[in-house]
């Protein structure tokens, strides 16, 4: 197959956009491997700052981060990702790089504790007031389940609301695949 599937897509993207030294956001740790990805990618110099509501989805990245010899590059926080203009650090504002959110829930974990529209927004706004231009917004929707395709609707609307003059976005998706894959906004700051 010649097209990207939707995860290396996304990884694509990330290693088009974060160089050595930049300040990322993994909005979503999850099980830590976008995590582990970005911090290779900033190298030593740069900053992850990463983001979870889950103490398993915390406990899991930071032995990956551990287990890969990077967790000196990561600073994690026991928060939702819309706290991250108050968490992330002033002198980094106006510097982020890149973020990835991984949208739905935590993979073999409790599915009743899931991302919610309201909260992925704000975030969605406050990075986009404190990112470099160009810097980009990765959304990866999986919205197999009822409150996936709550969040799926309301971030397509907001999205497609964005101001072409603040920024660009886009859609990456397979169109002809059953049981509702997972599929990419992508927002690139202007």
């Amino acid at each position: 197959m010649k097209l990207d599937r939707i995860l290396p897509y996304a990884k694509k993207l990330l290693e088009k956009t974060i160089s050595s030294g930049d300040v990322v956001v993994d909005a979503t740790l999850g099980n830590g491997h976008d995590t582990v990805f970005m911090a290779n990618l900033i190298g030593e110099n740069g900053t992850v700052y990463g983001f979870d509501v889950q103490e398993d989805a915390i406990q899991t990245s930071i032995e990956r981060l551990k287990q890969h010899e990077l967790a000196d590059r990561v600073i994690i926080f026991h928060n939702g990702h819309e706290q991250l203009a108050n968490l992330i650090p002033a002198e980094h504002h106006g510097k982020v790089k890149a973020a990835i959110f991984n949208l739905g829930y935590l993979p073999g974990s409790d599915k009743s504790v899931v991302t919610r529209p309201e909260t992925t927004i704000s975030a969605i706004q406050q990075l986009l007031e404190i990112m470099v231009p160009e810097g980009i917004i990765i959304l990866v929707i999986y919205h197999g389940h009822t409150e996936g395709a709550i969040e799926r609707d309301a971030l397509l609307t907001y999205c497609q609301d964005i101001d072409q003059k603040k920024a660009h976005v886009l859609q990456y998706r397979f169109m002809n695949q059953q049981n509702n894959p997972p599929f990419i906004v992508a927002i690139e700051k202007r």
